[in-house]
């Protein structure tokens, strides 16, 4: 009898019904530019003319894949991917065009994939982002039985004159933050093995017992749900900010934490003064550095610690900023900076 494909353990047919699933909420995601249909060899996009500027990012989810796994919870990883990819973009000041993404795995699941594309799709959808294409890709071998892997790729348009960066900023601008909403996307690692080794110290428990164990410092909410909610998109934000305030530049708090990313929107021989008193950390950044005995510094260079974004912008423009966007707060201001750490918590 002759090997076959499927043999190998690849079922083509499974990914096409798996992606039929969700076409009618990709469809949802196409703007007037898309040219054709999802399911061509490439995805077709209008160019947005000579004047404009495309800013491409890509991502992933990370470890948080395994606690959305582990607690059945896959629509969060899909629309944080795409938000992520979104926030990455605005950073450099630009506008969400469309999204791609890659979903690899041993055996596709139909209602896996269906959850976690169809919340790509919806994710896109809300911020006016064409689904453009994806890759879905059976790799037996490749990964553990019932475990997958993301990625996103975004592109964006920004006016060429109205690119953020550090070029931009000036010493005495404010520090303008936006609360996260938890963890986003990033530090999910330590998360994890701060739980596992709680498991292992209370010996009777598994990894998913703490994680779904009430908690106090969260008002009786559980670990898991506080680690898997949604990396929180900032494009409406950004609009109403850039609306009444001369955006200078944006750090995107990801992997890397404070000290890893606010100084790559900062221009040489400056830093960022941070009052550390302006913002209350999240209860479940407490919660994690307690169970994980966790120096502060460590916390602030792995988590955002409740401000996913810092916005530069002319320290006149604040009081306009926070009447704009309701729940930003003044960090504080940039500084001359000579030598050492470029955050500087007072």
């Amino acid at each position: 009898m002759s090997l076959t494909y499927r043999d190998a353990g690849v079922n083509v047919a499974r990914a096409e019904d798996a992606l039929s699933k969700v076409r009618e909420r990709i469809a949802r995601t196409k703007r007037p530019e898309v040219i054709g249909e999802v399911g061509q060899f490439g995805g077709l996009f209008a160019s947005p003319g000579a004047d404009k500027v495309l800013v491409a990012t890509t991502d992933g989810v990370g470890t948080k894949l395994e606690v959305a796994r582990l607690l059945d919870r896959h629509e969060v990883v899909g629309a944080d991917l795409v938000h992520h990819c979104v926030n990455d973009a605005l950073a450099m000041g630009a506008e969400p065009l469309f999204f791609l993404d890659y979903f690899a795995t041993s055996k596709i699941d139909p209602n896996v994939f269906s959850r976690v594309v169809g919340a790509m799709a919806d994710a896109c959808a809300s911020v006016g982002t064409a689904l453009l294409g994806g890759e879905t890709a059976e790799m037996p071998g490749m990964y553990a039985p019932d475990t997958y892997d993301l990625a996103g790729f975004l592109v964006g348009v920004v006016d060429r004159e109205k690119i953020l960066g550090p070029q931009r900023v000036r010493e005495g601008d404010a520090l303008i933050g936006i609360p996260s909403s938890g963890l986003h996307t990033n530090g999910y690692s330590l998360a994890r093995e701060i739980a596992a080794r709680r498991a292992m110290h209370e010996r009777s428990a598994s990894l998913r017992d703490v994680l779904l164990a009430p908690r106090d410092e969260l008002g009786g909410a559980t670990l898991g749900a506080a680690l898997l909610a949604v990396h929180r998109p900032y494009l409406a934000e950004f609009r109403a900010l850039r609306a009444v305030a001369d955006i200078h530049s944006i750090a995107h708090l990801t992997g890397g934490g404070w000290e890893g990313n606010l100084p790559r929107s900062l221009p040489e021989g400056t830093a960022a003064s941070i009052d550390r008193a302006s913002w209350e950390v999240p209860a479940v950044f407490s919660l994690l550095a307690r169970l994980g005995d966790l120096e502060e510094m460590e916390q602030f260079d792995t988590w955002n610690m409740g401000i996913g974004l810092v916005l530069a912008i002319p320290a006149e423009a604040a009081d306009a900023a926070l009447e704009a966007v309701p729940g930003a707060i003044v960090l504080g201001e940039v500084v001359p900076h000579s030598s050492g750490r470029r955050v500087v918590f007072g």
